[in-house]
């Protein structure tokens, strides 16, 4: 996935005596509703590419008109700059708590269960079933399946989980850090200010910069999928989500800032039509954003980490403060979020191939293919873990 055309928080002020202290939650119920919107972003995501955007997936129909191409290529770069990062963060946060319950053995064991059969099954299953539909009906190439397989060489493809592979990686990490350091004891942090985060924000695009002048944006590395060109926002979620769990920092999170990162993020979206206009006065290339040493990558890398911190930071404030109810039917959703992951590439490529003789532009295509596809991996994912077995791996 890639873009241009390709937490932490503040101490709230002390209430005044008129203001009522909000109590703290408890139970943190939002995080499943997190999920389920995160989840359905991911699948928004990869059908604007397959209509417009720019990036990769398995099949792709791009409109040609600008008037859709833009707003596609600005939905997908807003999602890229925090999407995949909140996952990480998410997903670390209740990793100690897990590694503390179950101890090291166990810990591993459940992970690799958990995250390595699914690894196995999409590269060696779903993934010659996904190129294969793609082969046949796509590009006209009307063989049987075995005869596919008998030319098909391509059996280490995680695709889109590469999230899968990283999160397994990080998470061997820490359980040989905890290993290590069984005596250590970490210390405690508050939560930080806003301006700590949107500092923190800015020291992650800077990083991001330097690594893209070696790893341009689009650069991936095979066969594991890594763009590693997003992987400094990656690991500092991650390690955030790990910190942010020891000292309970979602439960510490003021109430106000949900409108104040809120602000941030909107005013930062105003680097769209910027940009527009300083490419348009100055010519700027458009690869010198997405790579190399150059002041447009710089600008870039550090508008979308502050972009991506407020969103994620506000996110996690309305959450709290609007969500937080528990609902049977987004703890069910939620709970098959990792299904719909899975599978959604399936559903996605399936109706994207099924509408493709549709004499209309790609464009309205898009209209009827995205919310089936949500749907759609989402009734799917629910029927398949009914399987037995299923549910204890994903």
């Amino acid at each position: 996935m890639h873009l241009i055309n390709t937490c932490h928080t503040m101490p709230a002020p002390p209430p005044s005596p008129s203001m009522p202290i909000p109590e703290q939650p408890k139970k943190i119920f939002y995080i499943d509703d997190l999920k389920v919107g995160l989840i359905t972003l991911v699948i928004l995501h990869h059908a604007l590419i397959t209509y417009g955007a720019e990036g990769y997936w398995y099949y792709t129909q791009k409109t040609t008109h600008v008037g859709a191409i833009t707003p596609m290529v600005i939905l997908v770069t807003i999602n890229q700059s925090f999407f995949m990062g909140f996952f990480f963060f998410l997903s670390a946060y209740f990793i100690p708590g897990s590694y503390n319950k179950k101890g090291a053995a166990r810990f591993v064991k459940d992970r690799l269960l958990r995250l390595g059969i699914p690894l196995v099954f999409y590269s060696f299953v779903l993934s010659p079933v996904l190129i294969y539909l793609v082969y046949y009906f796509g590009e006209g190439h009307h063989i049987t399946f075995m005869q596919f397989l008998g030319g098909f060489h391509d059996w280490i493809n995680f695709g889109v989980l590469w999230f899968v592979a990283a999160l397994l990686l990080f998470t061997i990490v820490y359980v040989l850090w905890r290993i290590v350091n069984k005596k250590h004891r970490s210390k405690s942090f508050a939560a930080p200010s806003s301006r700590i985060i949107l500092g923190f924000a800015a020291a992650v695009g800077i990083i991001s910069f330097l690594v893209r002048i070696v790893f341009p944006i689009g650069w991936v590395l095979s066969p594991v999928g890594f763009q590693l060109a997003y992987f400094s926002q990656y690991v500092a979620l991650f390690l955030l989500g790990l910190v942010a769990s020891k000292n309970n920092w979602l439960n510490a999170l003021p109430y106000n800032n949900d409108k104040r990162f809120a602000r941030y993020a909107l005013r930062l979206l105003l680097f769209f039509p910027a940009i527009a206009i300083i490419e348009k006065i100055v010519k700027i290339p458009q690869g010198w954003f997405t790579g190399g040493f150059h002041w447009p990558q710089l600008l870039y890398a550090v508008w979308e980490q502050l972009l991506g911190f407020s969103i994620i930071v506000a996110l996690l404030t309305y959450g709290k403060k609007l969500w937080n109810k528990s609902s049977a039917l987004m703890g069910k959703l939620s709970r098959n979020s990792f299904a719909v992951y899975i599978f959604h590439p399936l559903v996605l490529v399936a109706l994207a191939l099924s509408v493709r003789n549709w004499g209309v532009d790609p464009a309205l295509k898009f209209f009827i293919v995205a919310p089936l596809a949500v749907a759609g991996s989402f009734l799917l994912a629910s029927m398949i873990t009914l399987i037995p077995g299923v549910r204890k791996i994903i």
